[in-house]
């Protein structure tokens, strides 16, 4: 495989060897291209591989950035890979901590495995072959595994070979579960066992060489779904070659292959994706995308890609998405995805209870701002005003009052509802709503 690069270049036309710098990778690029590549070849480490959190959110490598790794014992337990960047910011050096990988072993043989693993990421930056001249390292299972398999491997003959090779197809299904579990490639394979090769090693010509040989719609639905969970510039071009390869895509398939996009904190090919649909998807509902959205809400550091997600959708899209896609932000205290929603004019009724119960009393301002920029609230929302009352947010009551919300109904109702109106923020948000129906011709309220 060619070397994972820390910047972006692009080829210059006309000139076949030549290249331009067009910009720098985000850092979840990276990662995840590396994590694809180590846990390919079996190379993770087995309790954590993560990134760090200041690299999260789109944050891009910095130019002429060189990386370095560190492997050795925990203060306390197990061993740990530092992955490190290091640069210079007007003209000082700067190191910061990129990623981290740990396993809970600390025998002799834990610690050469993790040194493999430190020799793998800096050949992948670096080059080099990780096959050829490759030392192993097995744990006691792996161990166990290749001593049975050749004591195994003295008595098998040609003939108990094949049908061996018949039934390990037959158990695992797919080329990528053959190789996952027994380790190897089969001895025969098709040409879309080769493609999903093609796509795992990022080998694009190879796959462009393929595709016209493959004409099954299942094995066609594979290699799209094999190219959206490849990381990097490559898997977004060998997404794109897939997309323009079929005329359209069922629902299932196009919304598993945006959701790989999601997990692998793709948000260019999650871009491209939706930017397709018009010409690959197939009857898609209105709320496909706000879906997508919900799906990427699963996990804080992806939260930009929903932001972007419903950014690119249409009003129409953006009233149909998930009511989720409100509340959930709204009351972690996050504004971005709710003020792309209230802008398409969004009916925030559901949100508000939930978002007055943890933080209205903090953050009131909140509210009013989703209002103004076009949130709807409907009139009889008095369960809205109830939860300002019960806890005791008048500043988002009276926001509610001037947004049309009925106080005089909302008496009447709580009345009947036997609710405490004795108490002050009732009393203030009472008062407020005569001041405003006493108000001179001219300066009501504004809805």
């Amino acid at each position: 495989m060619k070397p994972i690069e820390l910047k972006k270049w692009e080829l210059i036309p006309g000139k076949p060897r030549g290249l331009k710098y067009v910009g720098q990778p985000t850092a979840q690029e990276v990662f995840e291209e590396l994590r694809y590549r180590l846990e390919s070849m079996g190379y993770l480490p087995d309790e954590y591989f993560i990134l760090d959190n200041e690299w999260e959110k789109g944050r891009k490598i910095p130019k002429d950035a060189d990386i370095f790794c560190v492997t050795d014992y925990g203060a306390s337990e197990g061993i740990y890979i530092d992955v490190y960047l290091k640069w210079h910011d007007d003209g000082k050096p700067v190191t910061k901590s990129f990623i981290t990988g740990k396993t809970l072993g600390e025998s002799g043989s834990d610690l050469d495995r993790m040194f493999l693993i430190t020799s793998a990421i800096t050949k992948a930056f670096r080059g080099g072959n990780f096959g050829r001249d490759s030392v192993i390292s097995l744990n006691e299972q792996e161990q166990r595994i290749v001593v049975n398999a050749l004591a195994e491997q003295r008595e098998r003959q040609e003939i108990a070979l094949n049908q061996t090779e018949q039934l390990l197809r037959r158990m695992t299904g797919s080329i990528t579960a053959y190789m996952d579990i027994v380790g190897e490639r089969p001895l025969r394979m098709s040409e879309g066992d080769r493609a999903v090769i093609a796509i795992r090693d990022g080998d694009l010509s190879e796959l462009k060489e393929l595709l016209p040989h493959i004409n099954e719609q299942e094995v066609q639905d594979q290699l799209f779904l094999e190219a959206a969970s490849r990381p990097g510039a490559v898997g977004r071009r060998m997404t794109m070659l897939l997309l323009g390869n079929r005329s359209e895509i069922s629902k299932d398939v196009y919304k598993e292959a945006c959701e790989r996009a999601v997990r692998i904190v793709d948000p260019e090919k999650v871009a491209l994706l939706q930017e397709q649909v018009c010409n690959h998807g197939k009857d898609l509902p209105l709320d496909f995308f706000g879906e997508l959205a919900r799906y990427a809400l699963q996990w804080r550091g992806v939260w930009f890609i929903a932001e972007q997600i419903m950014g690119r959708c249409s009003d129409e899209e953006k009233l149909a998405a998930p009511k989720e896609l409100l509340e959930i932000p709204l009351v972690c205290g996050n504004m971005d995805i709710p003020k792309v929603l209230a802008c398409a004019g969004v009916n925030g009724d559901h949100a508000l209870r939930p978002f007055i119960k943890c933080r209205g009393k903090g953050e009131p301002w909140m509210v009013k701002a989703l209002l103004d920029m076009g949130m709807k609230v409907s009139p009889d929302n008095y369960d809205a005003l109830a939860a300002c009352v019960e806890y005791h947010c008048p500043e988002i009551g009276k926001t509610l009052i001037d947004h049309g919300v009925d106080f005089e109904g909302f008496s009447s109702w709580a009345e009947g509802q036997e609710k405490d109106t004795s108490c002050d923020t009732y009393q203030e948000l009472a008062g407020y709503w005569r001041e405003q129906r006493h108000q001179e011709p001219g300066q009501g309220q504004s809805m």
